[in-house]
């Protein structure tokens, strides 16, 4: 928001202050000032000059020699502006003078004629482009009659004022408005603020005569009011408006346009103005579009509107886009007589959606998004009527067409002076209080140790408790709120167990050689479930960035595996990654996605490659695996760890194996299917996923420490032939549970299935370790428990000692 402090001073006593002190204590009231803008960059010595006399250059066809008065004194100046005669008012910059920028105007010969200085455009004096109205965006600007030659130019363009740029927060909405910012800056200095006049003579004929009206989406337009104005004369507006819509950032057009444009910036009311004529019938229906309707704006563009966007209509077609932006065919223009003033009060929601699917935003509707003041709706209209008769000669037609069901009721709100300090850590007193509340034009009543208090209908950021202590706290000073520290004993801050072990986990993984990746969340509906641990409803977003980025995804494996290709196609021979992050399964009893915490991982290539010895290995499942064991024996969870073979889509059939823990499936452990890995462009891939949560969340058994036994321990190997589809875990737990207390350790240490085997079957190598940690064992205890081993493999797995 752009504010004149030349204007804003005609409706509250700013007390001389400079611009840059109201700035900072605007600023130190809640509503940052972002800049301090001086509209004369610095420039004189430019004043007004009436072309004498005007004759084509003698030496160029495009350069004009032009005999200028500037105040008694008759001078030369060579002007190449297109539109330049004799007769005008124009801005003359005299030799010495400095424009914006820092160009200083000297005295010159253009093609062998002198030239005494410069006749300037708006955009010479820095007054953006976009400002200018178009009939002099490409030339000279032309002064009125009554400017005086040789006086400046400076007070005469409004370009001897300050702007404060505010930068808004989207609750300040009444700020929006040069009457809003006139009440806040009213209730920093304690000064009363006055409204503008809007007095005219209404004509014997009735505005219900000349319109009807009808609202048929009261929900949406609770609020309609029209005005009728007549024997109008469209033509350029007074210099005075022109400039205080320039410093506010509006282009001027014509009178009647440049005044609703006024009201607007003034009472922040969005207004529009309708040619009567056009519109052809004598009525306006506001109603929701048909869908596919269609309607051209302002800006020359077809729109289609659709059922749920709300248009004013002539009763037959739309004539505006309510809200947003009027229609060309009823457009105001220079033959127009009759307008009619709308004034309405366009339901936020209604306006936000309709200019989101047009892709157009106004200042109207930006106003009407945040939602305008109900009680101004009436006067913004009154006070358009009366600059169309002073500005327009229009003739205001008696009364106005209203359709009215608006609650107007201000917002209330019950609040302590004792919650206040509590809140602030303050200890203002209620007298100060109920100053700052009627400083603010704030009605309220003060009994039984409450304040009762009703926010003006322009405050409509104004609902609950804490409003109210905000606005106390910063009319009373942001400064003043005392610097304390905390009375209650400090606590470091830390980590959770939880948040601790997933350290752990990174470090753990990082260490073991794999690099960290982040991917996203979202994924096609192909890859949601691919690999899930667990599958459940998806969750689907309303509004896609893209098909590939519609879905939240219930596995972390596939954009890992997008990585791996990613890397791979650029030449890395060996990548392997790990990610922590969330899927989201399902619906909760909030509607919304459960989410769990996952790890995985994905590793593909070499895993070692020690070029001076002369080895080099290949990632296998066993390294993957390795790596979940090393991890759950830091976390200590090794006794309840097994892995046990399972059938998963896109995984490889016989390397693919569910991660148990306590008997509780957590997670897999595979291959990449040949074809997905063909499909993928890979060499041997390997997947780990696991639930994080699961393991981070299960708790650990004491850790017991026992000394190193000073007793031998006796080791048996065995070679065991069972059928190839009998699972080598089951046989190591068929071994610990049967080799008794003396066993201490089983590990697998071969596997072979060749040509010299029975077909259908595979050899299966252990060795197993006995040992009792107080005494040495004999031959006779260790033939006993290793028979018995032998014995329960035979019965349960049907296994054969290998000869």
């Amino acid at each position: 928001m752009l504010v004149s402090t030349k204007w804003l001073s005609e409706y509250v006593n700013t007390q001389g202050l400079d611009p840059k002190d109201l700035g900072e204590k605007i600023t130190r009231a809640g509503i940052e000032v972002d800049a301090v803008l001086d509209r004369s960059h610095g420039m004189s010595n430019v004043v007004v000059g009436y072309v004498k006399e005007k004759v084509k250059h003698p030496e160029a066809d495009k350069l004009n020699i032009c005999q200028v008065d500037v105040g008694g004194e008759t001078t030369q100046i060579i002007c190449g502006a297109p539109n330049v005669e004799a007769g005008q008012k124009v801005i003359v910059a005299r030799p010495g003078a400095v424009l914006p920028g820092g160009m200083k105007i000297k005295k010159a010969k253009l093609r062998g004629e002198e030239s005494n200085g410069m006749i300037c455009s708006l955009q010479e004096l820095g007054i953006e482009g976009r400002l200018v109205s178009k009939a002099y965006a490409d030339g000279i600007y032309v002064l009125p009659e009554a400017a005086v030659p040789g006086e400046s130019v400076l007070p005469l363009l409004g370009l001897d004022d300050i702007v404060l740029e505010l930068g808004l927060t989207p609750n300040r909405s009444d700020a929006l408005s040069m009457l809003g910012v006139a009440y806040e800056v009213g209730a920093i200095l304690s000064e009363d603020m006055k409204y503008p006049e809007a007095t005219y003579s209404e004509s014997n004929e009735k505005a219900s005569d000349y319109l009807n009206l009808k609202v048929d989406a009261i929900e949406e337009n609770p609020m309609y009011i029209a005005k009728v104005v007549k024997n109008i004369q469209v033509k350029e507006s007074p210099l005075w408006l022109q400039n205080r819509l320039m410093a506010a950032g509006v282009r001027p057009h014509n009178n009647v346009v440049d005044i609703t444009n006024y009201v607007l910036m003034e009472y922040g009311q969005p207004l529009h103005a309708f040619d009567y004529d056009r519109l052809e019938t004598k009525e306006i229906v506001v109603r929701l579009a048909g869908d596919g309707e269609k309607i051209v704006t302002l800006d020359d563009q077809e729109r289609t509107l659709k059922s749920n966007h709300l248009v004013i209509t002539n009763g037959n077609e739309p004539v505006a886009i309510a809200g947003v932006m009027g229609g060309a065919n009823s457009e105001v223009h220079n033959g127009t007589t009759t307008v009619v003033i709308e004034s309405a009060y366009f339901g936020s929601s209604s306006v936000r959606q309709t200019s989101k699917d047009h892709n157009l935003r106004s200042d109207a509707s930006a106003r009407f998004e945040k939602g305008v003041d109900p009680n101004r709706v009436n006067l913004a209209a009154e006070r358009a009527a009366s600059l169309l008769a002073e500005l327009a000669g229009g003739e205001v037609l008696a009364g106005s067409v209203i359709v009215d069901e608006l609650d107007k009721t201000p917002a209330e709100v019950v609040v302590s002076p004792d919650f206040i300090n509590n809140r602030l850590g303050m200890k203002i007193s209620l007298e100060d209080m109920t100053s700052i509340l009627t400083r603010l034009k704030f009605d309220y009543q003060a009994a039984n140790g409450l304040l009762y208090i009703k926010a003006p209908t322009r405050r409509q950021d104004i609902k609950i408790e804490e409003d109210i202590i905000e606005e106390i706290a910063r009319m009373y000073g942001y400064d003043e709120i005392p610097m304390t520290l905390p009375v209650e004993e400090s606590k470091p801050g830390g980590l959770t167990s939880y948040q601790a072990k997933r350290r752990q986990v990174r470090a753990y993984l990082e260490g073991a050689g794999l690099y960290q990746a982040i991917t996203y969340s979202l994924t096609s509906k192909e890859m949601s479930q691919k690999f899930a641990l667990e599958t459940a409803p998806v969750t689907e977003l309303l509004m896609p960035m893209s098909e590939e980025r519609s879905i939240l995804r219930q596995s972390l494996i596939p954009h890992l595996l997008e990585a791996v290709t990613y890397n791979t196609a650029r030449q890395a021979d060996t990548v392997a990654l790990y990610e922590v992050g969330s899927v989201f399964l399902g619906e909760t009893d909030s509607r919304l996605p459960h989410e769990q915490e996952h790890l995985a991982a994905v590793i593909s290539g070499k895993w070692l490659d020690h070029s001076w010895q002369g080895e080099k290995k290949a990632v296998d499942f066993f390294v993957l695996k390795g790596i979940v064991e090393g991890l759950m024996e830091l976390l200590g969870h090794t006794s309840e760890l097994t892995f046990e073979r399972a059938v998963v889509d896109g995984l490889h059939p016989g390397r693919t194996a569910s991660i148990k823990l306590s008997g509780e499936k957590i997670g897999l452990i595979a291959q990449l299917h040949p074809s997905e890995q063909k499909d993928r462009d890979l060499k041997e891939t390997y997947v780990l996923e696991m639930d994080l949560a699961k393991v981070l969340n299960k708790e650990v058994e004491a850790l017991y420490y026992a000394p190193v036994s000073k007793f031998p321990s006796i080791t048996r190997d065995i070679a065991l032939v069972v059928d190839s589809e009998k699972a080598t875990g089951e046989l190591q737990a068929i071994i610990q549970l049967s080799g008794g207390r003396l066993l201490k350790g089983v590990h697998l240490f071969d596997l072979y299935e060749g040509e010299k085997m029975e077909p259908g079957k595979k050899s299966v190598a252990f060795s197993l370790t006995y040992f009792d940690p107080e005494r040495t064992l004999t031959d006779e205890e260790v033939v006993n428990a290793h028979n018995k081993v032998l014995k329960a493999l035979a019965e349960q797995a049907g296994a054969e000692l290998r000869g």
